[in-house]
């Protein structure tokens, strides 16, 4: 169907006419001036134009002219028909860590060792694309929480961004609360059945101004299910001259505040010390069974304001082509 954003431009048509009408009454004011100006334009239209066909053509590719940027000013647009979106699935939000401790290069994919993000991204996304019908956004969080993607059916823009996102770009420290609470606000709008935080840390809360607990107890009250995901081996592999070895570090992941967040509101801790566990972890929430939501429909908006835009310039084109061969035949 076609319609227009902005019809009201139509107003304007009438103003080159309304123009020619207040300068024919201000040049009959003047007989001399009337006479000189009427002089002039004959001299000129002789000059310009040689031939009746020549005015009637450059009158008519002016009146196309300015009918076609006034419909381009109004932007024409056609709504299609409506499009049902998905009636199941869930609500979800990917809150992923993104601190520098992600570097840590203790994960083994295809035999190369990778660092925890780079395991992470490579396995999200495959979870992302198992999730049909599903509307899923993107948390990355450090030192500050911060909403990459919000809740989207578009799943290929949402994996673009996680694998575009960089380890410290949020900061160095670890906001666990704030991300939960940043997550909560942004489910609260979404039917209460359906919400759902899966976040993913390697460590422990030591930056924001939300504390875990406080957060957790915010989720509850707002019926957010909380997935919590301990990533790292805590371990290092070294390559020696005759194999590898495996260097301890230090492991800074609160398992305790990770189980009490996911008990408080009804969701579950997992540990993910490799991408092999990482990636069964994500079979398991995978099986989250859909439920039914309220049906959507979507009327796709295509602009079409650029084909009268090329027609305005078409004949403005042909215009000044015809005034220049106008020019060169007298």
């Amino acid at each position: 169907m076609l319609s227009f954003v902005w019809p009201w431009f139509y107003l304007i048509l009438p103003l080159p006419f309304l123009y020619r009408k207040l300068r024919r009454s201000a040049n009959s004011e003047s007989p001399y001036l009337e006479s000189t100006i009427l002089l002039s334009i004959a001299e000129t239209q002789n000059r310009l134009v040689s031939s009746t066909s020549q005015r009637r053509l450059l009158i008519l590719l002016l009146i196309i002219a300015w009918l076609s940027l006034v419909t381009a000013i109004a932007r024409p647009v056609n709504i299609g028909d409506p499009v049902a979106l998905p009636t199941t699935g869930r609500d979800i939000l990917l809150a992923v860590d993104i601190s520098g401790s992600m570097e840590r290069e203790d994960m083994i994919i295809n035999g190369r060792q990778v660092n925890r993000l780079y395991a992470v991204k490579s396995v999200v996304s495959e979870f992302v694309n198992t999730r049909e019908g599903d509307r899923l956004g993107l948390i990355l969080f450090g030192e500050r929480a911060y909403l990459q993607t919000p809740l989207t059916f578009d799943t290929k823009t949402l994996q673009d961004l996680l694998i575009e996102a960089q380890i410290g770009f949020a900061g160095n420290g670890t906001a666990i609360g704030d991300a939960i609470g940043l997550s909560v606000k942004k489910l609260k709008e979404r039917p209460d059945s359906n919400r759902v935080l899966i976040l993913l840390t390697d460590g422990s809360n030591t930056a924001g101004v939300l504390s875990p607990s406080e957060a957790s107890d915010i989720a509850k009250k707002a019926k957010v299910k909380i997935y919590t995901i301990g990533i790292g081996d805590g371990r290092q592999r070294n390559q020696v001259l005759f194999g590898q070895t495996l260097v301890n570090q230090n492991n800074d992941l609160d398992e305790r505040t990770l189980t009490a967040i996911a008990d408080l509101t009804g969701g579950k801790y997992f540990r993910a010390r490799d991408p092999r566990e990482l990636r069964s972890i994500y079979d398991q929430l995978n099986k989250l069974e859909p439920i039914d939501q309220d049906e959507e429909l979507l009327r796709p908006i295509t602009s079409l304001f650029h084909w009268p835009l090329a027609l305005f310039l078409t004949c403005s084109l042909l215009i000044i082509l015809i005034r220049l061969f106008s020019d060169k035949k007298n």
